[in-house]
């Protein structure tokens, strides 16, 4: 399938880089039907990578690039089941979504995630697992997830561990503060720091310079440089679901959902 449009995202491939644009309002928050396409996305990979070089996510949203996981969704569901099938299928859904990052982190493909604005949470997550992160110079980061009495669930702290120094990793996920695009680039998180509504641009010039290159030596490259931390990944969903089922998480939740504010996300 060389192309897809869905209600969440849609990607197409043309002259070797498959594009993969996120659309759903407001910030393409990371629900059941998000999920569902990445998921169609990651099958599809299978077929698509002999064809292509280089991948791109990005998102049309003016917003940013993602807000994370769906949370009021995650906790109307959580509330309409007792406790035990609740944590039953947050740990389903959980490794759902590690199977589609861990496609995504161990593609043969140069991935790139093209950010600008709001990358909280799972969207952080999200480009982490790609191999490269260009950013416009309104992009900004941020694990928020402590607020909710949670920590990052879409395998943000291993791959945060591996990719950079423990002191930046505390920081960022034991504050919640949020870092820019200039700051991002300091500390290796960011490849390259553009102007702003340039990241798609940058990107796709990127990954035409990519294409440039023997197949087989970029592959070998990445695996040598970019190992995935399977047992941490999956320990992480262990505390993910140890922690979901404490009280202050349902008030933390709760407190969210409730919040009159535009966007109750941000810091």
């Amino acid at each position: 399938m060389k192309q897809f449009h869905g209600q969440a995202l849609s990607w197409e491939l043309s002259d070797g880089v498959i594009e993969v644009a996120l659309h759903r309002e407001p910030c393409n928050e990371i629900g059941s039907q998000t999920l569902e396409e990445l998921e169609k996305l990651a099958t599809a990979l299978e077929i698509l990578t002999d064809q292509s070089h280089a991948l791109i996510i990005y998102s049309d949203l003016k917003s940013g690039f993602c807000s994370g996981a769906d949370l009021r969704e995650l906790y109307c569901r959580s509330r309409e089941m007792e406790q035990a099938k609740a944590l039953e299928g947050v740990r389903d859904y959980l490794k759902r979504i590690h199977r589609v990052m861990n496609t995504l982190d161990a593609s043969p493909l140069t991935t790139i995630a093209a950010v600008h604005g709001v990358t909280f949470g799972g969207g952080f997550e999200l480009a982490l697992a790609c191999d490269l992160i260009i950013a416009d110079k309104m992009a900004r980061f941020c694990f928020p997830e402590l607020r909710l009495g949670l920590i990052p669930g879409f395998g943000g702290i291993p791959r945060l561990k591996r990719d950079l120094g423990n002191g930046v990793v505390r920081d960022l996920l034991l504050t919640g503060r949020s870092i820019n695009a200039t700051k991002g680039q300091a500390i290796g998180l960011v490849s390259q720091v553009v102007a702003e509504g340039e990241a798609l641009k940058a990107a796709r010039a990127t990954a035409s310079q990519i294409g440039k290159f023997d197949r087989r030596t970029a592959i070998a490259a990445k695996q040598f440089i970019k190992p995935i931390p399977y047992e941490e990944l999956q320990r992480e969903i262990d505390i993910f679901c140890d922690l979901f089922a404490q009280p202050a998480v349902e008030r933390g939740l709760k407190r969210f959902v409730e919040s009159a504010e535009v966007l109750p996300y941000l810091p």
